[in-house]
């Protein structure tokens, strides 16, 4: 039975190591609704975002190096389609305090 099922993820200190904040599941199609990125630890930093196309290691840049400045917030409002086992993933620049909050919605065929 198909279902729609409004989700958050929340990543608290994201580093400079690949996180995956969404970790797509076979039949699931996720449209990202908004994204935010918070530098709480007074320190500009920068950020990737990326889809890792089926979890397989080729990995399809949104943001590169995008600038977060000390203390300051980043909204992602423009919608982001993933399928199946697409992950949606990030990373610092460097060691961080960034917290990240994805709204989506998932549905299931």
């Amino acid at each position: 039975m198909a279902s729609e099922v409004l989700k958050v993820a929340l990543k608290a200190t994201l580093t400079n190591s690949e996180s995956v904040l969404i970790n797509g599941v076979s039949g699931h199609t996720y449209t990202i609704l908004s994204i935010t990125f918070c530098e709480t630890a007074g320190a500009a930093e920068t950020f990737d975002l990326y889809i890792d196309d089926d979890g397989g290691g080729t990995d399809y840049e949104i943001y590169s190096d995008q600038a977060l400045g000390a203390n300051e917030t980043f909204e992602h409002t423009g919608r982001i389609i993933l399928e199946g086992t697409d992950h949606l993933c990030a990373a610092t620049g460097s060691s961080s305090v960034v917290d990240v909050v994805v709204s989506y919605l998932d549905q299931t065929l």
